[in-house]
């Protein structure tokens, strides 16, 4: 679909950028909310709910059978859950028909941040293209593309480059992604690197992290009567 002359598209970055984001806002977490979210559908998670406080998401397990608690505070699992916030954690779990509960320094936060905005989806590398063609079938006035960054306070790359791959296509310009994100190795991935952190944010997570266009679904951001967010997949 053509998108309309007058589309405005917007770039924003962490908690801030998520409050001024207005249209169809999609909320950019690459390392590593929103692959993560990516993983666990495809692995087979009945329903993943972001929520942006960790009692909170005690709160759930109470609630539901089945689920798993996933999520980290300074990179590092919470204290009480079952995985951190890794997809490398993530594919080597069985978690057919559970329920993912997820909080996050930054990507989480930035759905709850986000109330000013239309719709709201999560972004990451895994399935930029998918997001790119929900946007063009909703065809809409206004898109913000918030770049949630490192720990929510720093620029990240990737999330940047994840907002300029999907701003790119929809103004139908080409750009080197493959080379890109194999950069991405020497700046913000080099921290996977580091021995001193690979117990909770292994190598693979980079690579899993990196797979560009793995899915063809979005995450749609769906507000519960309890105030948590539900990710909804769509397939595209």
């Amino acid at each position: 679909m053509k998108l309309k002359s007058n589309l405005k598209i917007e770039i924003f970055e962490f908690a801030e950028g998520a409050r001024r984001a207005q249209g169809l806002t999609v909320i950019i977490d690459v390392f590593r909310a929103f692959s993560v979210a990516c993983y666990a559908y495809d692995a087979g998670a009945s329903k993943v709910i972001a929520t942006g406080e960790v009692q909170k998401a005690f709160e759930l397990k109470n609630v539901y059978k089945n689920v798993i608690l996933a999520g980290e505070r300074n990179e590092k699992k919470i204290p009480g859950f079952d995985l951190g916030n890794s997809p490398t954690e993530i594919i080597s779990t069985e978690i057919t028909g559970k329920i993912l509960v997820h909080t996050t320094t930054a990507g989480t936060n930035g759905l709850v941040n986000a109330k000013s905005a239309e719709t709201i989806l999560t972004g990451s590398l895994v399935n930029a293209s998918a997001v790119a063609r929900y946007i063009r079938a909703v065809n809409p006035d206004m898109i913000s593309l918030v770049a949630m960054g490192y720990r929510g306070e720093i620029s990240a790359e990737e999330d940047l480059l994840c907002a300029e791959i999907i701003k790119a296509n929809l103004e139908n310009r080409t750009m080197n992604t493959d080379k890109l994100v194999r950069d991405l190795k020497d700046s913000s991935g080099k921290r996977f690197f580091l021995p001193e952190n690979r117990s909770f944010s292994p190598p693979t997570d980079f690579f899993l992290c990196t797979m560009i266009n793995r899915f063809d679904f979005v995450l749609k951001a769906v507000m519960r009567s309890d105030g948590n967010i539900e990710l909804e997949p769509i397939k595209i």
